[in-house]
């Protein structure tokens, strides 16, 4: 079954054109604290994708019966229970990921990227494509907290999603990969001046190959034009 054009923009602005990080520059403090392996971003991602998913789909089902006077304590009191909700499950059936996370689990709720989808999207839109934002919005958030946390993580201690199978569970052992055996690390990479370096290479990254993709899609100039301009 394919999308339709609508799905596939919100898709795309979702992941990649309008990402929480590289496009809005938003949850920058989660983003930069919790990244130190990728293990731990993509617990932190998760959580945040089933919240912004929920709330999305919530405030648009509720979005005729929200007065517009006070819409915002009320999407701030919905993104609060469901995180309070993620913080009861993690603890539950995540405990270690929960501890190593730590407050930041709570801290969701103060995530302007919820917040902002909810007022910009979601209370305007069906409920269909309100879920459909805050599962790319929240994919999109959870990719780039992956890519972080692995390139931190490679570059401070050689592994790879390192402790996965005690923070998600047995069945993530598998992600555990030793990338460079013998490697004594990198200290700076796991502190925060290394969140900051490598988001600013990440950033960097995803311009260029913005700009390459635009030159692609520009029309192509023709000789005579050129030597005529």
């Amino acid at each position: 079954m394919f999308l339709s054009a609508s799905f596939r923009k919100i898709a795309a602005d979702g992941i990649w054109n309008n990402n929480i990080v590289f496009g809005q520059n938003l949850a920058l403090c989660p983003l930069l604290a919790v990244t130190g392996t990728a293990t731990n971003g993509l617990g932190m991602g998760l959580a945040t994708l089933v919240v912004i998913t929920a709330s999305n789909g919530l405030i648009s089902v509720a979005r005729h019966l929200i007065p517009s006077e006070i819409r915002i304590p009320v999407f701030v009191l919905l993104i609060a229970a469901l995180v309070t909700l993620v913080d009861i499950l993690m603890n539950a059936w995540a405990h270690e990921l929960y501890k190593v996370l730590g407050l930041f689990i709570a801290l969701i709720v103060t995530n302007c990227a919820l917040l902002g989808r909810a007022e910009a999207f979601a209370s305007k839109q069906p409920v269909k494509e309100a879920l459909w934002d805050g599962l790319m919005m929240g994919l999109g958030f959870t990719l780039v907290l992956v890519a972080l946390g692995a390139a931190r993580e490679i570059s401070s201690s050689g592994t790879l999603f390192a402790n996965a199978s005690l923070l998600l569970g047995e069945s993530f052992r598998f992600l555990e990969v030793t990338v460079i055996p013998d490697y004594k690390g990198f200290l700076l990479m796991a502190l925060p001046p290394g969140g900051f370096i490598m988001l600013a290479f990440l950033i960097v990254g995803k311009r260029l190959i913005d700009q390459k993709l635009a030159f692609k899609k520009a029309p192509a100039v023709s000789l005579t034009e050129a030597v005529i301009e």
